[in-house]
């Protein structure tokens, strides 16, 4: 039997969802599922100890969303492969995601999922986009950093400063004056614009 080449770390917060996809990557004897992770920041802490060539990703995590996870997997292991998961076929968020550095985007609930091919693709450094998807818009959403995208995602889930200061290791003054920019980045007032706007344009997911 081949030894397996290319590892996986798979990134969905449904045991029963890594499950399934554990059993179809692995059915491949060159793929070798090295890890799971069920949120976005122990996907991160998970890709830096593992070092796996390809990262299976949800978009929708709690906490951190996919494309927030991508950023600062490659941050720190830019030779790593994202590949996400979705069940979101809106453009905005392929956008987000492959502004991010994500090399792959598939749709979750297409019946005749091509996920191994689609890893061995990634891997090898080519793009992969779900061929269901329509063409993709040049970005036109004012650029965020890292770190806002991350307090942007814990606002969306309802988080006070107070929490998500606790939530990032951040003062409650840190967050306020990101919440703060981010609202003036966007040209948005109010945390409820904030909110719909975050969704409909793939900045943040609800989990």
């Amino acid at each position: 039997m081949p030894k397996p080449e290319t590892t996986i770390l798979l990134v969905d917060d449904h045991a029963l969802v890594r499950k399934g996809f554990r059993r179809m990557i692995e059915d491949d004897p060159e793929l070798l599922v090295a890890g799971e992770a069920s949120d976005g920041h122990d996907a991160v802490e998970m890709a830096q100890r593992l070092k796996p060539a390809v990262v299976v990703m949800d978009f929708a995590l709690p906490s951190m969303n996919g494309a927030v996870a991508t950023r600062l997997i490659l941050k720190d292991a830019p030779e790593t492969k994202v590949l996400i998961l979705s069940m979101h076929s809106e453009p905005n968020y392929v956008r987000t995601c492959l502004d991010a550095g994500a090399r792959g985007y598939l749709l979750k609930n297409a019946l005749d999922l091509e996920l191994v091919e689609a890893i061995k693709k990634v891997a090898g450094g080519a793009q992969v986009l779900d061929p269901r998807l329509g063409q993709m818009p040049e970005t036109t959403t004012p650029a965020l950093s890292t770190r806002e995208l991350e307090v942007l995602q814990l606002i969306v889930h309802g988080k006070s400063n107070k929490e998500i200061a606790m939530v990032l290791g951040l003062s409650a003054n840190t967050v306020a004056v990101h919440r703060s920019n981010i609202m003036q980045t966007l040209g948005i007032h109010n945390t409820a614009e904030l909110v719909v706007y975050s969704i409909r344009n793939g900045l943040a997911s609800i989990t």
